[in-house]
């Protein structure tokens, strides 16, 4: 490393500067990226709620992963398991979806885990009943080995009209 040069964001922390795909995986200097989420973005937790939605449903779980990594470490001490625990299912899903399905289904699990710990099941709208639900149910599926489509694998965060799979329906408009 004697000599190279690492990139670093504004406040001189190591940041790759390389862009990234949908699913935060690095591509090459020059590529065309995703827009990267900004870090250190203070929301409420209906704002972290509804962005992490957005990014989820869009396939971006990597994204999502790093709205809920905001609230777990802007948050009230209070909160920062269950901000932890929806992190670490978004981080699982992008890791199935990527093709790491052992560390995928280990993820959601985890985060399933540190969800079913909350004494509160609706905290902020969430659904954390359904959420690990669809967290387990996702992780016993990966055994086949192959990834997954994250858009179409994305939970819902909040109760609703709920089809197989935790998704939402969709009402015709």
């Amino acid at each position: 490393m004697t000599g190279e040069r690492r990139d670093r964001d504004s406040a001189g922390r190591a940041r790759s500067a390389r862009p990234r795909d949908g699913l935060g995986r690095p591509l090459a200097y020059g590529a065309e990226g995703v827009a990267r989420q900004p870090e250190g973005v203070v929301r409420s937790a209906g704002e972290t709620v509804r962005e992490a939605q957005r990014l989820l449903d869009a396939g971006m779980p990597f994204h999502a992963h790093e709205v809920f990594e905001d609230a777990w470490k802007s948050g009230p001490e209070a909160e920062r398991a269950l901000w932890r625990g929806m992190a670490q299912l978004a981080v699982g899903l992008t890791h199935a979806a990527r093709g790491n399905v052992t560390g995928g289904a280990r993820l959601l699990l985890r985060g399933a885990a540190v969800l079913d710990a909350s004494p509160d099941r609706t905290p902020h709208g969430l659904d954390l009943a359904g959420l690990t639900s669809w967290a387990r149910e996702l992780a016993a599926r990966l055994h086949d080995g192959r990834a997954v489509d994250a858009a179409r694998e994305a939970p819902r965060l909040t109760r609703g009209d709920r089809r197989p799979g935790g998704r939402e329906r969709r009402r015709p408009e």
